[in-house]
């Protein structure tokens, strides 16, 4: 027989969402996306949970600050991601290489990952409490692609 475990409860405070734009100026251009990648059953959202431990080496640096300014980095040359869905004729998706920027969250838990278990596997527990929903930001058409939420956990 299993042992049924308390539930976990914890406080989650989180910043205003803001966007994150390429660190410098980047192309303003229209890219289709494949047939492939335009199917009507693909059209939704995919959260993805990554976890990582705390790297030594890093000393005293403030992870939402690296990863912050590395993401403003990093969309100079992936720069589609900082733009927006749009479709045009017959519904064809594209990306409007707009440059508009990526939501980015700062989230503090009170929680440890060790109070999460030994092994974290689908379906992640607590998902909905953890991690925020942006109002607005369901939608796949003029909404930005990607949502980033950093939540440093002892």
């Amino acid at each position: 027989m299993t042992q049924a475990h308390p539930p976990l409860i914890f406080t989650v405070r989180r910043n205003p969402p803001e966007l994150i734009v390429p660190a410098k100026p980047t192309p303003r251009e229209l890219k289709p996306l494949s047939d492939i990648d335009d199917q009507e059953g693909l059209r939704f959202h995919i959260p993805v949970v990554h976890i990582y431990q705390q790297n030594p080496k890093m000393g005293n640096k403030n992870p939402v600050s690296v990863i912050r300014e590395a993401l403003a980095k990093v969309l100079v040359f992936y720069y589609p991601f900082a733009g927006r869905l749009k479709e045009g004729p017959g519904r064809k998706l594209m990306v409007d290489c707009s440059g508009q920027g990526v939501l980015f969250i700062e989230a503090e838990a009170d929680v440890t990952l060790k109070q999460f278990g030994t092994e974290l596997r689908p379906p992640f527990p607590c998902k909905d409490e953890l991690f925020y929903n942006v109002p607005g930001s369901d939608g796949i058409l003029d909404s930005p692609l990607l949502l980033i939420q950093v939540t440093p956990l002892n």
